[in-house]
């Protein structure tokens, strides 16, 4: 059973080499901007460290009280003047260097995510929520903002600070750069062992957070369904009682970090009192000036500061990794559908050929195919009838390689389709799914993606050969309609009409139809009956059929159960078999029942 602590465990022990290493393949791109940062944040923070010794020349000169000084003072003015110009020259060399490069890194992130995110295989996109995987794109580019921010801003600095402090004092006062050493050791150790101690309730807040969202998502989204069955005070109350389950993990884990910064805040009291106790002693005796105990506050505020924020740093680092890690072991992951070579089909036929397959879903480990073969004629239209679970769409996919096979192989042309390119191999296979999903992009668009590179012209032709124009034409913007999310603003059958367009146009020499038919009444389906016969006419066409009416006319027809087909004939012949399996459906629905 799942534990915080399991989840701690998995948190506190990140593939940082791994993010660190797709982070690089990006980042080695534009590595001159990214060691121009380092320079000048160097240069920067060095400065911060040199320009109050500067200080403290001046106020040993002005304190001699010799106004034949003037000049010497003057000239060390200008020099901090010309100190405090380079720092913010190299201040705004670290600006604009940081924007330039995160911006194009953060792109080339999103775009080395999604390269890579995309060619995987159909299984990895039905085992995961579309939501999630953006959201870890997104993530991954937003991790290395955090990182390179947390790391310019206050991680580099607080270290070229911190040493450098320490390292100017020493060589002033050697015992008082002791008790900062010490100081800055156990501050910085104690904040390291806090924040690790604190991170499993880190995750908890994270999870109950992450929790929440997934709540209000849920009730949101399903609001039609809250209102049909009266569920609004049931769905306040289950909702009201996560998001008070998160309210008591935020307050413990916020009581932490106040937790902390009290014992950051005693520290810093602490180290204080003794430097200046120490200091005002040795200023009695004449060990030490005015001037260098002025110098001394000066440097305890700055580095009390750096120092107060090294928590919030570990803290982002941890949280930082942890978002890029889930993208990173993504791209870790090697695609289970993979091209062993480039091949290509030349003038494509249709011959199909399932030689002895077997396939084994990989979810639950059931055997859809064993032994599997199957002959289709170059041009031949069959049809593919079996209840449901019977493998129809597992077929379908299979022919398309979105899954791999056990054994066995499928030829098209008598060339083995684990050979072809699996971009080469779908652009000669037309397929129109029962449940179309479009793009939220126009129409024209939409119907485009059959074939990208037809001219409008083209599009309008496949358009109205699939009867989309009865719909198209009435609508204000045309062809410029956006359709909404998924195709949210058509009709099924407006929509399966949109698919069949895409279909006419792409003209693959292989077409594969879902029941295309099945989401238009019996009018729309009348009037693109003769786009479908001029669609199929030339092709091998498979059909996986739910509507038996709809494919009286195949050459053939393959009932198709558990794997295994059990008949093969033609309508006619299919129903002159006593007690068939396909003439019982047929029979049923004939009657006015239709099963799917």
């Amino acid at each position: 059973m799942f534990s915080f602590m399991d989840k701690e465990k998995d948190y506190s022990n990140l593939h940082r080499m791994l993010v660190i290493k797709y982070f690089w393949a990006v980042m080695k791109r534009f590595k001159i901007s990214f060691f121009s940062i380092i320079f000048f944040v160097i240069v920067t923070a060095a400065l911060d460290i040199f320009i109050p010794l500067q200080y403290l020349r001046l106020w040993n000169v002005l304190s001699a009280n010799k106004f034949d000084l003037v000049s010497v003072a003057q000239s060390i003015i200008l020099f901090i003047l010309a100190l405090n110009l380079l720092r913010w020259l190299m201040r705004r060399m670290v600006g604009f260097f940081n924007t330039y490069f995160q911006a194009n890194v953060m792109a080339g992130l999103r775009e080395q995510a999604f390269s890579y995110m995309i060619g995987h295989s159909h299984s990895f996109f039905a085992n995961n929520f579309g939501g999630s995987l953006t959201q870890k794109i997104n993530k991954y580019a937003r991790a290395f903002e955090k990182l390179m921010d947390k790391m310019v801003n206050d991680g580099l600095p607080l270290v070229i600070r911190s040493v450098g402090t320490v390292w100017a004092i020493y060589t002033l006062l050697p015992k008082y750069a002791i008790i900062l050493a010490i100081f800055c050791v156990v501050f910085l150790v104690t904040a390291l062992i806090y924040t690790r101690f604190k991170l499993k309730y880190d995750v908890i807040a994270a999870l109950s957070d992450t929790k929440t969202t997934g709540a209000l998502a849920d009730s949101i989204s399903n609001h039609s369904s809250i209102q049909l069955f009266a569920g609004h005070d049931y769905e306040r109350g289950r909702v009201g009682g996560v998001i008070q389950d998160q309210k008591k993990a935020t307050l413990f884990n916020w009581y932490l970090w106040e937790g902390l910064g009290s014992i950051q805040a005693f520290y810093s009291v602490s180290v204080e009192f003794i430097v200046f106790w120490m200091a005002i002693s040795d200023w009695r005796v004449s060990l030490i000036s005015l001037p260098i105990i002025v110098l001394l506050q000066s440097y305890m505020a700055r580095l009390t500061e750096n120092l107060w924020g090294f928590a919030g740093i570990v803290r982002t680092f941890y949280d930082a990794f942890a978002d890029a890690q889930e993208m990173a072991l993504v791209l870790d992951t090697p695609y289970s559908v993979c091209d062993k070579t480039e091949e290509e089909i030349k003038n494509v036929k249709g011959k199909i050929v399932f030689d002895n397959i077997t396939y084994i879903y990989e979810n639950n480990n059931t055997k859809v195919f064993d032994n599997f073969s199957l002959t289709i004629k170059a041009g031949e239209k069959i049809a593919i009838v079996g209840s449901s679970g019977a493998g129809k769409s597992t077929f379908v996919r299979l022919l398309m390689r979105l899954f791999n096979l056990e054994k066995g192989k499928i030829l098209i042309d008598g060339v083995d389709i684990a050979t072809i390119s699996q971009m080469h191999l779908r652009e000669q296979i037309g397929f129109v799914p029962q449940d179309p999903v479009l793009f939220h992009r126009t129409l024209m668009e939409n119907i485009r993606y059959g074939r990208r590179n037809a001219t409008d012209e083209e599009v309008i032709k496949a358009a109205n050969l699939a009867h989309c124009d009865e719909f198209i034409d009435n609508l204000p913007l045309g062809y410029d309609t956006y359709v909404g999310e998924r195709g949210i603003k058509l009709s099924g059958g407006e929509r399966q009409r949109v698919a069949i367009a895409r279909a006419i146009l792409k003209n693959a020499p292989i077409l594969v139809l879902d029941e295309a038919t099945s989401a238009l009444d019996s009018e729309s389906e009348m009037l693109i009956q003769d786009a479908l016969h001029n669609l199929i006419a030339g092709k091998t066409v498979i059909v996986i059929a739910h509507r038996l009416s709809t494919i009286r006319e195949m050459n053939r027809i393959i009932v198709i159960s558990e794997g295994k087909i059990i008949e093969d004939g033609t309508h006619n012949e299919l129903l002159t078999k006593e007690d068939g399996i396909y003439k019982k459906l047929w029979s049923i629905q004939a009657g006015g029942f239709q099963i799917n």
